[in-house]
């Protein structure tokens, strides 16, 4: 009688005290693919990140980081912005801006992340991300917001 989206049945929700525990076991386990979409990014909590990209990245796993152009900050935002970058581009990760940038996504392999919380910069806000692990939804979100042009 009811038919149940496969798509939506490996989902659950996390706020910003649970999901980086979260977040980072998946991190650890990327084979392919990490896509983050994060507005801004602070040095603080990128430093929490950072090794966790860098130890993907040996182990040869794509990852693409799209933010706001770092000139559309304010000086210390934008200094912070730059510093990270320029580590990320050491390492091999690819990073692309858009202006007016708001989305708050990622995408490790099949899993994907949506909700309020800037992966690269929150540190005292009260946030929500959903993560649906997902084939179907990953493509969707990809071609939703024109990710393919970043990889094949």
């Amino acid at each position: 009688m009811f038919r149940i989206n496969k798509a939506y049945t490996k989902s659950k929700l996390f706020d910003q005290n649970t999901f980086y525990d979260a977040f980072t076991k998946d991190l650890k386990h990327a084979r392919h693919r990490v896509i983050i979409e994060s507005p801004f990014i602070t040095t603080k909590r990128f430093a929490t990140i950072y090794p966790l990209l860098q130890k993907a990245t040996k182990h040869k796993v794509k990852i693409i980081i799209n933010t706001r152009n770092p000139i559309e900050h304010g000086l210390s935002m934008r200094n912070q912005a730059l510093e990270c970058i320029s580590f990320l581009q050491d390492i091999g990760v690819d990073v692309f801006y858009t202006s007016g940038l708001h989305r708050k996504v990622a995408i490790i392999d099949n899993v994907v992340w949506e909700g309020s919380l800037n992966i690269l910069s929150q540190s005292n806000s009260c946030e929500i991300m959903r993560r649906t692990e997902s084939s179907e939804n990953t493509n969707q979100l990809i071609k939703f917001v024109k990710m393919s042009r970043w990889y094949n």
